[in-house]
């Protein structure tokens, strides 16, 4: 038992389901199923947080009838052949006394994808637009209404008899149950519409279905956005009416409470709130709906760590914190705050780069920082070496730091040199931009990984011949980054230019006057730059992007866009910089041969692309390989996998010497 969180790791009880803590990995989709069922990379995913010391795993959403296929990719728990699948996967989450329960689903209108690349086909209560996806959807039949019910019911029974321990009814984010009770989405006229008390029958329906398919001895919850967070979505007070009919109607074991709506991006962003947002922030919601219900709460919103899951406990605002992105990061996460290895943690940073990112680019989820998430059977158990071996890791960055780290955690002799005083490479730049300070979170967790696996770590330090043949190594990882690149645009007169890493590295004063920041990355750093500088001066952000902010994920883009919007930056999208003189800047439209004069520029602030720069050093023969941006300048992202695979080639290629772990 933890003496930090003694709240945190008690034990709670989810009607007929005791959980030995209080820590709960939510419902996501990690895009790990095999053509819609269970398989073997979800298994080992979910196993993997249960050993790693969750209380709960609510499993991604399974669809309850033919219409709920919201991508291509949904688990269907209508499918006689899933339950195998469901079965594989609660047989492993239970051997490490860890519960499991289904999400139950049906999007309605909030469909992604439709079939073979043509445009997604929805149903839903009426046939009101949606605005994120622009889908109009089909207005349900009665009898189809009556069948989605009817589905709940059969597809918890599959569920529940294939041993999982409950199901989960998904009523929050705008899908199906909350559309029938939102009027400005609902417009029937039969026996789901009109009253208040019509537009609850689906949902309480739905639930009572959900109810009598798992069985008495099974858990039933139900999910819901305690506020919708958009224009015309529920907000709290009309949420808080449905909570007092589900808990009149007393079928529920827990009430898991999360905010936002998946209909618009104003509201989508609280799914997977980026790092923007305060830890926690959703406690408030949760702690209403408790005052309504004597049932067990849990809730989502950025609760990355032990003691802000703690203090949410402790303030009654919660009885359960979902800590889904934190496992994502961190699998042992409770494990090691129940030992109070609190200094062990890998923190989550909200960066939704390789999580919620990766299921919208439509690949398997994973975490920048720890990129064996969602690669279980690639990369663990860790490959071990029974006679060291010698690894010299030139560069201090992420790409270094994880090679350094799973090389010497392998039992390699590592030596890291880093020729500046300080490790982490272009994340302490990027952590001074506006909401961007968690991002130095990523240097300090994996600087602390390597320290604790014994690296030797050399700062201040030159790579030169003289290091080779002090330490000998067995090969060489070159992980030195990038620099920028000499300018390919005219400069006339004596303008001031200074490239986004020169800016940021130096935070110099700018003159008085306009500022012209030319973004050829569509990243973060052209947005971070014109919140910053937009406080004082008036900014025109130029892109040559479709759009501003273009390579940043859609939720954490979306958080960024209004402080610009409501700071009067000036957009210019699709033009590249081609030249600048003593106060106007020339832009090159992508598009065609139309050139774009901006005036009255006293500062122009380039972030272009970098160039990759690798030591020149005889190296006498030792094999050597180059990770990150000194192969190739991209992200944090590729950097740290880079150093994963890197470090796995290395111990791998001892040869005999090569062992794996148990």
């Amino acid at each position: 038992m933890s003496s930090l969180f003694p709240n945190l790791f008690s034990p709670i009880d989810l009607g007929p389901l005791r959980l030995r803590n209080r820590i709960v990995s939510s419902g996501h989709d990690t895009m790990l199923a095999d053509d819609g069922l269970i398989g073997a990379d979800l298994i080992a995913y979910h196993e993997r947080r249960a050993a790693g010391g969750a209380g709960l795993i609510v499993l991604q959403v399974s669809g309850v009838h033919e219409t709920a296929r919201y991508t291509s990719h949904v688990l269907m728990a209508t499918d006689p052949d899933a339950a195998d699948g469901y079965r594989a996967v609660a047989d492993a989450v239970h051997k490490h006394d860890c519960g499991i329960v289904a999400q139950l689903f049906h999007p309605g209108r909030e469909v992604m994808d439709g079939e073979q690349g043509m445009a997604p086909q929805a149903v839903a209560p009426s046939d009101r637009p949606q605005e994120r996806f622009h889908v109009v959807p089909q207005e349900l039949s009665t009898q189809v209404v009556e069948e989605i019910v009817d589905g709940y019911g059969q597809s918890a029974a599959l569920i529940c008899q294939a041993g999982v321990d409950g199901v989960e009814v998904v009523a929050s984010h705008g899908y199906l149950p909350i559309q029938f009770i939102n009027p400005a989405v609902n417009d029937r006229t039969d026996k789901y519409g009109g009253s208040p008390e019509n537009r609850l029958r689906f949902l309480l329906d739905a639930i009572a279905s959900a109810r009598h398919g798992a069985g008495e001895h099974k858990v039933v919850g139900v999910r819901i956005s305690g506020d919708e967070l958009t224009s015309n979505g529920l907000v709290d007070s009309e949420v808080l009416e449905v909570i007092k009919a589900i808990e009149d109607q007393g079928m529920v074991d827990y009430i898991s409470v999360t905010g936002g709506d998946s209909s618009t991006l104003q509201g989508a962003q609280h799914i997977v709130p980026s790092m923007q947002y305060e830890p926690a922030y959703l406690g408030q919601l949760s702690e209403q709906i408790k005052k309504f219900t004597d049932r067990p709460v849990m809730v989502a919103g950025r609760i990355n760590q032990p003691h802000e899951a703690e203090k949410a406990i402790v303030d009654g605002q919660t009885d359960l914190c979902i800590m889904t992105r934190a496992m994502i990061c961190d699998p042992e996460i409770a494990g090691k705050a129940e030992r109070d290895a609190v200094e062990e943690i890998r923190a989550c940073i909200g960066c939704n780069q390789a999580c919620i990112g990766h299921f919208q680019q439509g690949v398997g989820i994973s975490c920048i920082q720890y990129p064996e998430s969602g690669r279980e059977l690639t990369f663990l158990p860790r490959p071990t070496v029974r006679e060291a071996s010698r690894l010299l890791v030139v560069g201090g960055g992420p790409a270094g730091l994880k090679a350094a780290a799973v090389a010497a955690e392998a039992g390699a002799h590592v030596t890291l040199l880093e020729r500046e005083k300080a490790l982490g490479g272009q994340v302490l730049l990027a952590e001074k931009l506006p909401h961007r300070s968690e991002f130095g979170g990523a240097a300090t967790n994996l600087t602390a990984e390597a320290k604790r696996a014994g690296v030797e770590i050399r700062t201040g330090t030159e790579f030169s011949s003289s290091n080779l043949d002090e330490l000998r190594p067995d090969q060489v990882i070159f992980a030195t980054g990038s620099a920028d690149r000499d300018p390919d645009y005219e400069v006339v007169d004596s303008p001031l230019v200074l490239t986004s890493r020169q800016y940021l590295t130096d935070m110099p004063d700018l003159p008085q006057g306009g500022v012209l920041i030319a973004d050829w990355r569509g990243d973060w750093a052209g947005l971070g730059l014109a919140i910053m500088l937009a406080r004082k001066r008036q900014v025109t952000l130029a892109t040559a992007a479709n759009f501003a902010g273009a390579g940043i994920q859609q939720y954490t883009r979306t958080a960024l866009m209004p402080e610009l919007i409501r700071s009067k930056v000036n957009f210019i999208n699709d033009a590249r910089l081609a030249g600048v003189d003593e106060d106007t800047v020339y832009l090159q439209s992508t598009l065609c041969d139309e050139v774009i004069e901006v005036e009255g520029v006293a500062t122009t602030i380039v972030n272009h692309a970098s160039r990759a720069v690798v030591p020149e050093v005889d190296l006498n023969g030792i094999p050597y390989v180059r990770i990150g941006d000194c192969k190739a300048p991209r992200t944090v992202e590729e950097a740290v996998y880079e150093g994963l695979t890197a470090a796995n080639e290395f111990i791998l290629n001892t040869g005999r010497r090569a062992s794996v772990s148990a």
